[in-house]
């Protein structure tokens, strides 16, 4: 009897244990994340302002996987909702022929073409094979994009290029990125292929995910600020006499 009592109690935990495991790779809304498996949560992350949903790609363009992911995060982006903010980092890792991409694409960015350059960079590198090792190279390339090439590379060289670079990449040592694409939520939270979101596709569940429990706290500090705001004397109804 006990043998048989064993044996059901651990064949009701496989069957528990594989549907668990189906949810979580399907994804989708019935799907819960690990914090420490599926995504982890930043330490030293600084607070944004109340109802912020801000997400960060961090990327280099000498990452394959980073091309691989445009069309993923670029459907994801044309299904966000309006109120959440993106924006890309250019990763380094301390490699010479990352730096120059980073800067080239920071530079862009402050120069108003970063975006629209974006997906053309992607495909001169990893459709066309083309590889550009001089900023010279570089700013011929943005040159197609509206911009003149001595102003490009005299902006690439200015202060606030520099500044901007060291404060991107001290980011990213705060975030804890250790590869690439890794998306980061609201400074809090960084997410990363590995063996258990083994996809793009849970990548961005698993975002969506997240992004729902940012919301979800916004609504609850909303609703807590209105009901802590104190009646002022003379409103609310009266009756007359």
């Amino acid at each position: 009897m006990k043998k048989l009592f064993l044996r059901v109690v651990l064949l009701f935990g496989s069957i528990l244990a594989l549907a668990s495991g189906q949810a979580l790779a399907q994804g989708g809304s019935n799907a819960i994340y690990q914090d420490g498996l599926h995504f982890f949560e930043i330490e030293q992350s600084a607070p944004l302002p109340p109802g912020t949903i801000e997400v960060v790609e961090v990327f280099s363009y000498m990452c394959q996987h980073c091309n691989t992911f445009e069309p993923f995060i670029n459907g994801w982006l044309k299904r966000k909702p309006e109120n959440i903010a993106f924006s890309r980092i250019p990763v380094v890792f301390g490699r010479k022929a990352w730096e120059i991409y980073a800067r080239a694409y920071v530079t862009a960015q402050m120069m108003g073409i970063g975006d629209a350059a974006h997906a053309a960079m992607m495909d001169k590198l990893w459709k066309e094979k083309e590889i550009m090792r001089s900023m010279e190279e570089l700013a011929e390339f943005y040159s197609g994009f509206g911009v003149d090439q001595s102003g490009f590379l005299a902006t690439s060289k200015s202060f606030a290029v520099d500044a901007r670079m060291r404060k991107e990449q001290l980011l990213t040592q705060t975030f804890g990125v250790r590869g690439t694409p890794t998306l980061v939520l609201n400074g809090k939270y960084r997410i990363a292929g590995n063996a258990a979101v083994p996809s793009f596709d849970v990548m961005l569940d698993v975002l969506d995910y997240l992004i729902g429990i940012e919301q979800d706290k916004a609504k609850e500090t909303t609703a807590i600020d209105q009901q802590a705001v104190p009646e002022l004397p003379g409103e609310g109804t009266t009756e007359s006499s």
